[in-house]
């Protein structure tokens, strides 16, 4: 079952357009056991079989093919956070944003579903403990990080809610990055954002004729 999610998720990231050959990587985790996408191998091109399932120390259990680089990285999120799943895309705008090391403020209320403003962590070779801790460090509180000169990554409770969560910050890039070629967009405060977190806690009331 865990497979079958990533080669549904995989297909899917590639139709979208946010990922291009054997860039990104997905993974999904069950107990003490993680699927992940294999190394070298495009996302729209995957089978169950291929994906290999590694334990939450990153020892290989089962599959023919090795797990992808960024494992390092997807296992360092599970340890530490309440996440069930990771996708790991190099989407255009995300990683637009991420080349210029700078925050993606939130400059749409809906980047409250991502906890607000969006960090970039710090730049490190791909596949290294050193990249995982820095995304780690970068995610604190948070459901998506930018990855400097690299892309994004995105959490969730499962596949589908970190796949949303990552289409979100590949929308709020694009915003972003569109507002600053007319002008220097407006950030929304904290109390707008708060009174945006009320509203959502106290919806508006319609009484029946």
């Amino acid at each position: 079952m865990m497979r079958d999610v990533l080669v549904e998720y995989g297909r899917r990231a590639v139709e979208l357009g946010l990922v291009l050959g054997t860039s990104g990587n997905l993974s999904v985790r069950s107990g003490d056991l993680v699927a992940v996408t294999p190394a070298g191998v495009a996302l729209d091109r995957l089978e169950p079989e291929m994906c290999p399932i590694v334990d939450i120390d990153g020892h290989l259990v089962e599959g023919e093919l090795q797990p992808s680089s960024e494992t390092p990285m997807h296992l360092a999120i599970y340890r530490t956070t309440f996440a069930q799943a990771v996708c790991h895309t190099h989407s255009t705008f995300a990683t637009v944003v991420a080349t210029t090391h700078s925050s993606l403020p939130p400059v749409h209320y809906n980047a409250l579903q991502l906890g607000g403003e969006v960090l970039v962590a710090d730049y490190a070779c791909y596949g290294t403990d050193e990249l995982a801790a820095n995304v780690k460090a970068a995610m604190e509180g948070k459901s998506a990080a930018l990855m400097a000169n690299h892309g994004g990554v995105t959490v969730g409770a499962t596949m589908e809610q970190a796949f949303e969560s990552n289409r979100l910050l590949e929308w709020l890039c694009e915003v972003y990055v569109r507002g600053l070629s007319i002008g220097k967009p407006t950030v929304l405060t904290d109390d707008q954002l708060a009174a945006v977190v009320e509203r959502s806690l106290n919806p508006p009331h319609f009484p029946r004729r």
